[in-house]
């Protein structure tokens, strides 16, 4: 809130001082507003910072609205609350399936909605406040959207009863939800109207309009001098009896205070005070003295059922109508301020976990470090080694990348001790004092499992140890006297063995491929969009991206590391083709988060089939079956090459397909990029055969004419007609047959073949060509040229002219989007 320091009635503002009080908050729903399509309809002209500080805003004063704000979107699927996914409420949420997540999302909802109710008015004119109605009970999303088109923006209703009245919802769907709707008056828009006060509280009409028990209670709780048969009068006589009872609610409050302060001093905790644990005798209003359980007795007798219940609420709604469950906004500190400001919770950072960073600093009493995520840390001198240490320079060097263990989080500091003593990295992690805001470990937890785990990870550490002793040692004695001044020496040859990396990201392992590829697919669905980093086990400067695409399918990615301070440092740049990323958690955030949501849109695409490439190509043939105008596609996961999707059509009676690569940006087709996936499948309808260029790849698209010239001069790899025994031979002194894309390349082909779906094929035999169409005839076409010259003397057939004999065979071109110098060959052949 802000407060003007001056006491002046000028308007203007200029040279006027401004307190503001700042408060830290989590920003999590503000950010989802900021980046969604939400924003960009409600603020077209705003950039991403002003609508996430709206939003922000918003959240702070209603959360419940600014939640079910975020609900409101639909996904492509059909489904709401696709938004709220990307919510951390829990490090365990992902366990769950989408749909039992967001079935628990939309219950909590729905019971936070009745516990606090809804402005109806202001939920039908502000646009943010518009998804607080489909979750009143008796409502839903249609009734709720009806029910503010009926009101339409800019109106307003003055009681509950022209819900009714003016048919904006049926009798039924009033019953149920009248009592959750409050009409509040807020000062401005309903100023003038004369509004019932038991429209905004959680009493049901049936106790004041069609029965009026309520106006009978307020009438004898007050006992006024002369009754009057009117609606004035009897909204007079409730506001009095309501006044009576808030008013005895104060006194109630400040007798309690006061009574507390005077034992133990200015300690009175206002939020936890309740009126309602306050003693009967204590209630000196004037409903208390009523007896209302006679006045139930008496409805009873009456045949009209118990109604106690309702009579004791209507005495609880005098008091405190439509009281808010919810506690005032509190500035965060303690534990939520620190994982605020860090990201890091008693889970990921406690006594006893191993971490890396930087030394920025050292001094008298020990050095200072920098960790991961920019954590101060500490390390006392004392704990810099086993034995005593003169100086902190003599253990640690400015700039230098270290390992070390947590023995304390000062969360009201912002920082960690740490330990760099081999005592303590030998001791087991069950021997660190566990954190109380974690878990108790449950009864029936293998203890015994827990510790060969831990055996494991000792002896992984030690081995670490053992080869950082050695590198160390190898850098202090330098080149050997042989080698020092030879730059011919041969250098040692490099083993498969991962170079170790000192990074205590969460994502990252220190680990081979097929412990990484393990560990991915042992938990099933849950590390679905997950992605784990590890060295590369080729290159020094390049580490491998495992991302699981779907449960089963793990795509590998390679990322080379530039500017890099040593070995075993993580790069300070870090590169995928030519994007560049400055750490893994944007790596993790501008790659990864794209792909998934890339493979979330394919999923939920109207066009998708989640189903075997073969069993699509037959269900495509049933289509076709049933319709043979027709013309049918559908999308369906690639088997081939984990992370492309196979976009598969018949237009005659073959099934054929074309492999759609995925992107940060979007999708991949033929060499071009389309932000969505609509508009690719719009391009390929235009041009079902793909964009030019891909059918030239196959050899039955090229024309006589190219024949012809091609067999005018000498061919560059030697006589095509050598060892030739059924005709014209292959350019790869193989067999007559010549299949479209049928290469040894590691990734996916620009147009699929080599199986009956994928028939565009040219078959050559003594004088004659053949074309496959897609009915399964064949047309002829002219004789083919006479063959070509033979190949210049002195050159055998199977070297091309001009390459000397050592020249190493020809490689096929690599994959459409595969990095330069990439290892995703090698990858592949490990899964």
């Amino acid at each position: 809130s802000f407060e003007k320091q001056h006491n002046s009635d000028n308007d203007d503002d200029d040279g006027i001082a401004w307190r503001c009080n700042v408060d830290l908050v989590d920003d999590n729903v503000a950010q989802l507003f900021g980046r969604s399509v939400r924003g960009k309809k409600e603020f077209p002209d705003k950039d991403v910072g002003m609508k996430v500080a709206a939003a922000l805003a918003r959240h702070a004063q209603n959360p419940l609205a600014e939640l079910c704000y975020a609900w409101t979107v639909c996904s492509d699927a059909g489904r709401f609350g696709a938004e709220m996914l990307y919510l951390n409420i829990d490090p365990l949420q992902r366990m769950l399936p989408k749909s039992t997540l967001l079935k628990e999302y939309e219950r909590v909802l729905c019971e936070a909605v009745s516990d606090v109710g809804v402005d109806v008015n202001a939920a039908c004119i502000y646009r943010h406040s518009h998804g607080l109605l489909q979750f009143v009970p008796g409502l839903g999303p249609r009734k709720a959207a009806s029910l503010k088109q009926s009101i339409g923006v800019g109106g307003s209703i003055h009681s509950r009863r022209e819900l009714l009245v003016k048919r904006y919802v049926g009798p039924v769907v009033y019953n149920n939800a009248v009592a959750f709707l409050r009409i509040r008056d807020d000062g401005d828009l309903l100023r003038e109207s004369n509004l019932h006060p038991l429209d905004d509280t959680r009493l049901h009409p049936d106790v004041y309009h069609r029965n009026t028990w309520a106006v009978k209670i307020a009438i004898d709780a007050m006992e006024p001098e002369q009754i009057e048969n009117n609606e004035e009068f009897t909204i007079r006589a409730i506001r009095d009896a309501m006044a009576n009872s808030q008013e005895q609610v104060r006194k109630l409050f400040e007798m309690t205070k006061a009574e507390w302060e005077g034992l133990y001093g200015p300690t009175f905790d206002v939020l936890a005070w309740d009126p309602r644990n306050i003693p009967v005798d204590s209630w000196r209003d004037n409903v208390e003295e009523l007896d209302l359980e006679t006045f139930a007795q008496m409805i009873e007798n009456d045949g009209m059922g118990n109604w106690l219940s309702h009579l004791l609420m209507i005495k609880w709604e005098f008091r405190l109508p439509f009281i808010d469950p919810r506690k005032p906004m509190e500035p965060l500190s303690g534990d939520r301020l620190f994982n605020l400001l860090t990201g890091e919770t008693d889970e990921t950072m406690r006594p006893g976990k191993e971490v890396t960073g930087k030394v920025v600093r050292n001094g008298d009493f020990g050095s200072r470090v920098m960790l991961e995520g920019n954590i101060p840390g500490f390390i006392p001198k004392r704990n810099m080694a086993d034995g005593n240490v003169e100086s902190a320079e003599s253990m640690v060097t400015v700039g230098n990348g270290i390992r070390a263990l947590i023995t304390q989080v000062k969360k009201e500091h912002m920082c960690v001790d740490l330990t760099m003593r081999l005592d303590d990295f030998k001791r087991p992690m069950s021997s660190w004092e566990r954190p109380k805001s974690l878990p108790s470990l449950d009864p029936y937890f293998d203890k015994r499992t827990a510790t060969e785990l831990e055996n494991a990870k000792k002896l992984e550490r030690d081995r670490g140890f053992e080869e950082l002793i050695k590198n160390i040692r190898k850098q202090e004695r330098g080149p050997g006297p042989a080698g020092a001044n030879d730059p011919f020496a041969q250098k040692p040859k490099r083993t498969s063995r991962v170079t170790r990396r000192t990074c205590g990201h969460p994502a990252f392992r220190n680990a081979r491929h097929d412990e990484v590829d393990k560990e991915l697919r042992g938990n099933g669905y849950s590390m679905v969009g997950e992605a784990l980093i590890r060295p590369s086990s080729q290159k020094a400067d390049v580490l491998a991206v495992h991302w699981v695409v779907r449960p089963g399918v793990v795509k590998i990615i390679e990322v080379v590391e530039e500017d890099k301070e040593a070995d075993t440092n993580i790069g300070n740049i870090l590169k995928i083709k030519n994007e560049v990323y400055e750490s893994i958690d944007e790596l993790l955030g501008r790659y990864i988060g794209p792909m998934n949501e890339r493979v979330e849109e394919v999923a939920h695409h109207r066009k998708f089939k989640d189903m075997s490439e073969d069993d699509l190509d037959n269900h495509l043939r049933q289509l076709k079956k049933g319709d043979p105008a027709g013309i049918f596609y559908h999308l369906c996961w690639n088997e081939q090459y984990p992370g492309y999707v196979s976009l598969r059509f018949i237009i005659g009676q073959t099934p054929r397909h074309h492999v759609v690569g995925l992107s940060p940006e979007g999708y991949t087709w033929g060499g071009k990029l389309f932000d969505s996936l609509d508009r690719l499948i719009n391009e390929f309808k235009k041009n079902p055969r793909g964009p030019s260029g891909m059918l030239n790849r196959t050899s039955g698209s090229t024309t006589s004419n190219a024949q012809s010239s091609r067999a005018e001069r000498p061919s560059r790899w030697g006589d095509r007609n050598s060892n030739n025994t059924n005709g014209r031979s292959s350019g790869w002194g193989g067999t007559s047959t010549v299949t479209s894309n049928t290469s040894t390349s590691a990734g996916p082909p620009v147009m699929g073949s080599g199986s009956s779906r994928n028939n565009w094929s040219t078959t050559s035999s003594a004088r004659s060509s053949q074309w496959t169409t897609t009915d399964g005839s064949s047309s002829s076409r002219p004789p083919p040229p006479p063959p070509p010259m033979p190949p210049p003397h002195g050159f055998p057939p199977s070297i091309p002219p001009g390459v000397p004999p050592g020249f190493p065979p020809f490689q096929p071109p690599p994959p459409p989007g595969a990095p330069v110098g990439s290892s995703v060959g090698s990858y592949r052949s490990r899964q």
